[in-house]
């Protein structure tokens, strides 16, 4: 994968940086502007990259490696990588989930142990989402969206990796994000268990990765989704191919 040269981040922000070139035909342009609309880039690269590091790190962690190793990998201390990483993330048992979610999470797992990955990524929570009826599939056709047409764009973004792991595999940043975001969901509306159509609201509300990108293609829309939610459950329509 081609990283972005400087020259083509400076194009970036010139490009999407609407008051850069005030009118009235004036030489200079608005380099106050242009420097908000660099850092702010700048800040999602950066936010970008600290979620990659985390995910390593949440794996060395989970396979018995030493704060000391991870700092001396990091080019720190163990005292600076302990403060930044030492949070336990919250783990999510099958008791905190309807038996439908238990279900698609056997998908999920069998979808990363299949094509080798080490991860769980929001591609293969969305792929265990539509892998079968549930809660989750019938709010996308509520939307007018095909859980088949998602099921199958989620199986082509799918790529085999190398990993041998079958048991202990990390969820990614994005992942443990949407299952937070799902919990949330889930109590406001007072369930007692995180449903599908709680993770499937959480994927898009992460806004970022792999499911994300598939679901607002497909045209599912998370602020109908909440709405169609709120009133039940939803009347089926047609779904979109």
């Amino acid at each position: 994968m081609a990283l972005p040269d400087l020259d083509e981040l400076i194009a970036e922000v010139d490009r999407t940086c609407d008051t850069a070139h005030r009118p009235g035909g004036q030489e200079q342009p608005d380099w106050l502007a242009l420097l908000t609309t660099a850092a702010h880039l700048a800040g999602r690269l950066q936010a970008l990259a600290d979620d990659l590091v985390e995910d390593y790190v949440e794996h060395c962690r989970m396979h018995g490696c030493s704060w000391t190793d991870i700092g001396a990998a990091l080019g720190v201390t163990r005292q600076a990588v302990q403060q930044r990483f030492h949070a336990p993330h919250k783990r999510y048992g099958p008791e905190t989930m309807s038996e439908d979610l238990r279900q698609a999470m056997t998908h999920v797992k069998r979808s990363a142990v299949q094509h080798r990955n080490n991860y769980i990524g929001t591609e293969h929570l969305l792929w265990g989402l539509t892998a079968e009826d549930n809660s989750a599939t019938r709010l996308l056709e509520s939307a007018g969206v095909s859980p088949e047409t998602v099921h199958r764009t989620v199986a082509d973004r799918l790529t085999l990796g190398a990993s041998q792991a079958a048991e202990r595999i990390a969820w990614t940043p994005y992942s443990r994000k949407a299952i937070a975001l799902a919990e949330a969901r889930s109590e406001q509306a007072g369930a007692a268990h995180i449903d599908c159509a709680d993770l499937l609201v959480g994927l898009t509300g992460v806004g970022r990765g792999v499911a994300a990108t598939i679901l607002t293609d497909a045209g599912f829309d998370p602020a109908a989704a909440e709405e169609h939610s709120s009133n039940g459950e939803p009347e089926k329509i047609t779904p979109v191919a």
